[in-house]
């Protein structure tokens, strides 16, 4: 097993505190020199991440892989919510990665026998803080299509999953339910990235709008209660009474003590006076609405809305430029329900979040595949201007809009 990089190695006159083996380098040629010399077979990972600017990838994975008996590494750069996939030999990965690191504040490595930790500064000054390892080394799976591993896997039986028919006594997944899996997968990946903004000392309270028969409800309620040990109370609310009985059937079946289903509208809800995360998955038409203002209402920390039948602006979208296009239903459906999602992210930047709109499941598996999310910042956004003139140009008038513009009318 080869041996990490002694701060030695580096010159002298770039060294700082060698002891904490943090090194202070000046140039990206040296980054290079770090990166050649543990691109070998005892890497194991590496994750850039935190960019300078929005526009550029967002975050780049790398992993070894042998294919033919030659020792590769996978780029995997995030960019506009796609993922792009490359192979390349030890010393294209070190060039790219050290291109790439001019756009990133962080690189975090780990090999066989030390993580690092790369902060890099405007000024192009890299920080490097090594940590040996101590025990036996970790293995390296250098298989080149790797199973993909789930937040819930396969093998542990779930018993939401066994009783909603997606998996077996045995933990198999169902095939005909494979896709349903896969979504519940997806949707904890999204909640999973949100960890860091949720409370661990307290109560947390976590609204379900529309909940039907309530997969992601449960699957939310099993992850972080069960696997991640938040203290949480979920409240589901529908309209349907008997898939609300069934849902708290099964609640109470598994000892889910905090996890409770009502019956009632997303409008008229007054159960609580805050809370910490509002969730909104196929909520129809301007229903989504209704769930975002109260979600704003309560300066939620975290929202999550996947939408769905977007009517609204579909009825009133008009415009003279796009009339040869807004002609056809179809792309006039497509076109107002992107639109509705991309001002219900602006209003939601306005009121003083960050949101991101991603893509929840692949377009063959569902139709219904845009998710928003939102984090509040307390920064209110500075596009009341913007949004007003994307309105006025489509002759659009959102529910959204109205609701936080007329906040107390209601």
């Amino acid at each position: 097993m080869q041996k990490p990089p002694s701060p030695i190695n580096f010159p002298l006159s770039l060294l700082q505190d060698c002891g904490k083996n943090i090194i202070i380098i000046n140039a990206m040629d040296e980054l290079r020199k770090l990166l050649q010399e543990n691109l070998n077979i005892d890497f194991i990972s590496a994750v850039l991440s935190n960019p300078r600017k929005k526009d550029g990838p967002s975050k780049v994975k790398v992993r070894p892989i042998m294919k033919k008996d030659q020792l590769l590494f996978q780029l995997e750069t995030f960019e506009n919510n796609q993922a792009f996939h490359r192979n390349v030999d030890k010393i294209e990965a070190s060039e790219l990665l050290a291109h790439a690191m001019e756009n990133m504040k962080q690189m975090q490595m780990e090999t066989q026998c030390a993580d690092y930790n790369v902060l890099v500064s405007k000024k192009g000054k890299a920080t490097i803080k090594r940590k040996l390892h101590k025990g036996e080394a970790k293995k390296v799976d250098l298989s080149h299509n790797r199973k993909k591993r789930y937040v819930l896997e396969e093998g542990i039986p779930v018993p939401f999953l066994v009783d909603l028919g997606v998996m077996t006594a045995e933990g198999k997944i169902v095939r005909a339910r494979f896709d349903k899996f896969r979504q519940i997968n997806r949707f904890l990946e999204f909640i999973e990235d949100i960890l860091p903004q949720l409370a661990k000392d307290r109560e947390l309270t976590i609204l379900d709008f529309g909940c039907g028969k309530s997969y992601l409800t449960f699957a939310m309620y099993y992850y972080l209660h069960e696997l991640k040990r938040y203290d949480i109370r979920i409240i589901g609310l529908d309209l349907k009474k008997d898939v609300i009985r069934h849902c708290n059937e099964l609640s109470q079946r598994y000892g889910y003590e905090k996890l409770k289903f009502l019956e009632g509208n997303i409008a008229d809800y007054t159960g609580v006076d805050e809370v910490d995360m509002v969730v909104t998955l196929h909520a129809c038409d301007t229903a989504t609405d209704f769930a975002l203002a109260k979600a704003v209402h309560w300066n939620a920390k975290v929202i999550l809305s996947v939408p769905c039948c977007q009517h609204e602006l579909n009825r009133q979208i008009k415009n003279e430029d796009l009339a040869p296009v807004l002609k056809y239903g179809l792309l006039k459906e497509r076109i107002s329900a992107l639109v509705t999602d991309g001002l219900r992210a602006q209003y939601l930047e306005r009121e003083g979040y960050e949101a991101q709109i991603l893509e929840f499941i692949d377009m063959e598996h569902t139709p219904k595949n845009i998710l928003i999310r939102a984090v509040r910042t307390g920064r209110k956004g500075e596009n009341e201007d913007a949004i007003r003139r994307c309105e006025q140009a489509l002759g659009v008038a959102p529910t959204l809009g109205w609701l936080l513009d007329h906040e107390g009318e209601v």
